[in-house]
Parts: C-alpha cells; structure tokens; sequence
C-alpha cells in the first residue's frame, strides 16, 4: 500500500503542474471570457452623428488573440520567445484582434478587422510558443525544462498575478448586525462590470428593508410587487413554503393596499426623491430595478419575475436566521469564499480598460462630426491606449478598484521560492485591522490551504498559500447546470 501511494504520488507531481488552475483560468479568459466582456459592449451609439443620418451604431463582433510577436524598427513582424523578451527588457504579449462594422440606417457602412491592443500572455498557456514543447525544445529555446511557467513578463520583468481570496458574490449571507436590526443579510450580485452590494435589515418596528445602490431601505414587500408578484398569497407561498411567518403577515399587512405594479413603483420613486412627472417617474424606476436589482440574474424586463422569486426566498433565509431556526452564515467557510486567479484580474482589467477605449473612439467620432466630418471608425480606434494601460497596471501593480500589489515581481531567490509565490492566496482584508476570526486556520482550509505556510506579523493569516494537491474549478456554465437539474426532476415556476 505503501509503495503504491508513493508512485501516485510521484506520478501526480510528474504530470499536473502546480500552477495548472492558474494556467486553465488564463485559457478561459482567452477563450470565452474576452467574447463576453465584448458582447457587454456589443452596440455603441453615439450622441453626437451627422445632419443628414437618423441612426448611427458602431458594432463589435468577434474578437481573438493570436500568438506572441514583435514588431521591429524596419515594421517588421515576427515571433518572439520568452529568453528574448527577458534579455531585451520588452513585453511577452500577442495582438488582440477585433472584428468592427458600422451601421447607418441599420445598413452597413464599412466593416473591418483591426487590432485593439496587446495582452501579455502567460508562459505555458494555450497562446504561448511554448505550450506542448518538449524537455528538448525547451532547452533550445533558452528556457528551463521544470520552470512551471503561470506568469507574465513585463518590460523584461517576470510578473506574477497573485490569487485574491473575496467572499462569494450572488450569495446572501446573514450574520450577527452590531448596529440597527440583531441581524443584516447581505449579498453581492455580481454580473460584467456590475457588483452592487445589497442588505436586508429588520427595523424595530418589525418591518423588512431592503438596501441596494442609490435605494436606500425601502420595504422588501413594495420591491416584490413592483416586480410584478402583486398578491399576498404568491408572496407568502414563496417566502414560507406552507408554513405562515407571523413577522411576514405584519408585513404583508401594513403594505396590503399597494394593489398594483404601478402604486408600488411610485412608492418606491417617490422614497428614493424622483420628482418628474409620474411617466418619468414609473420608467426611471424600471430602469432602476432592471440594471441594479440583482443584475446577476438578468437585466431584461422578463427577469423581473425571477428577481421576485430570488427575493422571497432571501427573506425566507432571513427570517429563518432572526428565528433561530438557522445558524448564521460563516464568512470564514470556504464554501462562502471564491478565488479569484490571474484569468479573473485579467478580465476585470480589460472589462474597464475596454471601457476606456470605447470612450476615447466615441470622443473623437463626435470632435470630429462637430467639424462637419464623417470619419471612418478604423481611423479612429487607438490601439496603444488599450496596451498602455494594461502594461501600466501589470507594471506597477495597481489595479481596477483601488487594489494594490496584486502583480509583483516573482521571487526567484529558489526554486521552492518561485513555486511558493506562484500559489500565493492573498486576503482583501487591512493588515493594519485584528481580524482575527479572517486570521485563524479554519477546518475548511484542509487539503486547499497550507496549514503552515504563512508570515509572521502583520500579514499572518491574510497572506496564505495553495497546498500541494490543490486544484481549483472553474465556473460552471448556467445554462448547462439549469440543464442538468431540470433533467433531474426539477420543475421550473411558473
């Protein structure tokens, strides 16, 4: 049994790499990922267009990453390799490549492919020249044969993205309040470039508030029926499943003569002080509901029954959890946490940065209509705005949201060194600040988290490390789970 478990093991670390996750997480973001931060921007209209036109759109479709290249002096292309990145001091990154059309009329007017920038690529993934090479080849191409790769080079400078650990998002987690209501449920719902915090809290007279963006504690029972879950019975049904909260019937009552979606849109208008006219009024508030109201589950007007489903069964937990019917929620659990890899910071940074370039191109269309132009788009994409900034970013380590240190240069004091910073599990959490229920070793960290590898001092707890046979799943696709559990038996409400 014994021989047989160190040949597994032994052969466990021949065949998987220890940055395999790391890698992986980088191949769905050029994979899957880029097309979805461009299907978020998919249409781009100008505010500004000629006389003589009545509707104008800029279009991006498909957009890809070739393999790493250089341009040189004389213009010219050609691959290039990691050894010769790291000695000419210059970035490993390949073109990224975008298919833009532009429409008049919903007519065509030109369409073409152009580059948008450079990514840096990560060694040994699936768009790196080194993906697939032999002991051999490595070594003719200047490199190490067990150097693992999962890292960048910037500026001839090896980089590496370290892992962020942040609390699940789309999920409600209810725990102990300190100020207001004894308990607070929150969640984060996360979806593209939205991640808006929202907060369930019980006020003292026994009424249910909700918190999300600029709606500030508004009664949960008024957002539901201005989704369109207008009679209290439907209500009651979803929250409680057969059994009556007493805490839900106050509720119910207080609000029973909001009857309609309109009364209870206007309600909610009037609380958060829209003052237009009613129409003005009613749209704004949709508008609102349908961008920021767990965006996660869609933002489309046919979402808007699910968001009323979703928020019963909030409160359902929520009032489960005030009963003590539920223990409290452990943010300290790992099944509450996600990690966050070099794949998910890279999108996050390109999700904004992509952002910026639309709002540089939209600049320069209108500068140049207002001078009675008519500019082709090709002329005025800037493709070293993109590049720069991302450059920028993986240069100095400040990222999107304010975090800082998140690329830092890979520590190449020892082999082991190298290998400990490139499964580095870092914590958002203020070093400066006790946490010390963050800082402790919980029972979940076993078999993902090193028990022993941590430093001393004011880091201790918060900056943490992979275990050895640590391997980390990607996101599932929705639509493939929701396939599978309707397959199962499940039954879909109507």
């Amino acid at each position: 049994m014994y021989k047989f478990g160190k040949i597994l093991i032994q052969k466990y670390f021949e065949e998987p790499s220890f940055v395999d996750s790391n890698i992986s997480s980088f191949n769905n973001l050029i994979e899957k990922e880029l097309q979805e931060i461009v299907d978020e921007n998919r249409e781009i209209v100008p505010t500004i267009i000629p006389q003589n036109v009545d509707d104008f759109k800029i279009r991006f479709d498909k957009i890809w990453v070739t393999k790493p290249e250089i341009t040189e002096a004389d213009g010219s292309k050609r691959k290039i390799f990691p050894a010769e990145a790291r000695l000419r001091k210059i970035t490993y990154s390949a073109p990224i490549f975008i298919e833009v059309s532009s429409h008049i009329n919903d007519v065509q007017r030109e369409s073409f492919t152009t580059q948008i920038g450079n990514l840096p690529i990560m060694l040994k993934s699936n768009s790196c020249h080194l993906h697939k090479m032999s002991r051999e080849e490595l070594i003719v191409h200047n490199e190490d044969p067990d150097d693992p790769g999962g890292y960048f080079i910037i500026n001839g400078t090896e980089k590496v993205l370290i892992n962020i650990e942040d609390l699940a998002p789309n999920r409600l987690l209810c725990e102990k309040s300190s100020t207001g209501s004894e308990f607070t449920g929150k969640m984060f719902s996360e979806r593209g470039s939205f991640r808006i915090p929202h907060t369930i809290e019980k006020s003292k007279d026994g009424i249910f508030y909700l918190t999300f963006t600029r709606v500030q504690s508004i009664p949960i029972i008024v957002i539901i029926k201005s989704l369109g879950l207008l009679k209290d019975a439907d209500i009651m049904k979803f929250a409680s499943e057969g059994r009556q909260f007493d805490e839900l019937l106050i509720n119910l009552y207080e609000f029973a003569e909001i009857k309609t979606e309109e009364d209870s849109l206007d309600y909610v208008a009037k609380r958060i002080g829209i003052t237009q006219s009613k129409e003005i009024r009613l749209e704004r508030m949709k508008e609102i509901l349908d961008k920021y109201l767990l965006p996660h589950l869609g933002s489309s007007p046919e979402a808007r029954r699910a968001k009323a489903y979703n928020l019963c069964k909030m409160l359902k937990k929520y009032i489960l959890v005030s009963n003590g019917e539920l223990g409290v929620d452990d943010k300290d659990h790992y099944m509450n946490k996600r990690l966050k890899m070099s794949g998910d910071l890279m999108a996050d940074l390109i999700r904004v940065n992509l952002k910026v370039l639309i709002g540089d191109l939209l600049y320069n269309f209108q500068r140049i209509v207002k001078r009675g132009k008519f500019p082709t788009i090709k002329v005025i994409i800037r493709d070293k705005l993109l590049t720069s900034r991302i450059y920028s970013s993986m240069a100095t380590g400040n990222w999107v949201g304010g975090r800082k240190g998140i690329s830092q240069r890979i520590q190449r004091l020892n082999f082991l060194e190298s290998q400990s910073h490139l499964q580095r599990v870092v914590s958002p959490l203020s070093a400066s600040q006790e946490n010390f229920e963050a800082r402790e070793l919980h029972p979940t960290h076993l078999g993902r988290l090193c028990p022993i590898e941590t430093p001393e001092g004011t880091n201790i707890g918060l900056r943490k490390n992979l275990s050895l046979l640590c391997s980390i799943s990607g996101d599932v696709e929705e639509e493939e789970f929701q396939k599978t559990l309707y397959n199962l038996g499940l039954n879909q409400v109507k």
